[in-house]
């Protein structure tokens, strides 16, 4: 993998979880590196359901959109297992 792929998979994963921030109700208080790896944790999620069901084919990525969902996934589970609902992630 070449550096620019990797700072753009950086930038992607900062916008996805930055967007899916956003979209959860409550406060998330994470810093930006975690804010990073919950954008890059939901199109591994997204991209993993999308297979499970059909939507992607192996080895295809998720999309953004299906990234941002996947994201919200994410921060929905770590809240709830945090214990503090998901507001508290």
């Amino acid at each position: 993998m070449d550096i620019g792929a990797l700072i753009g998979m950086l930038v992607v994963g900062l916008v996805v979880g930055l967007l899916a921030r956003a979209i959860m109700p409550g406060t998330q208080s994470m810093g930006l590196v975690f804010t990073v790896l919950l954008g890059i944790a939901g199109s591994f999620v997204a991209g993993f359901l999308g297979q499970l069901v059909g939507i992607y084919s192996a080895g295809q990525g998720a999309g953004f959109i299906g990234s941002v969902v996947g994201a919200l996934l994410v921060l929905f589970i770590v809240g709830k297992v945090k214990g503090g609902g998901s507001s508290s992630a």
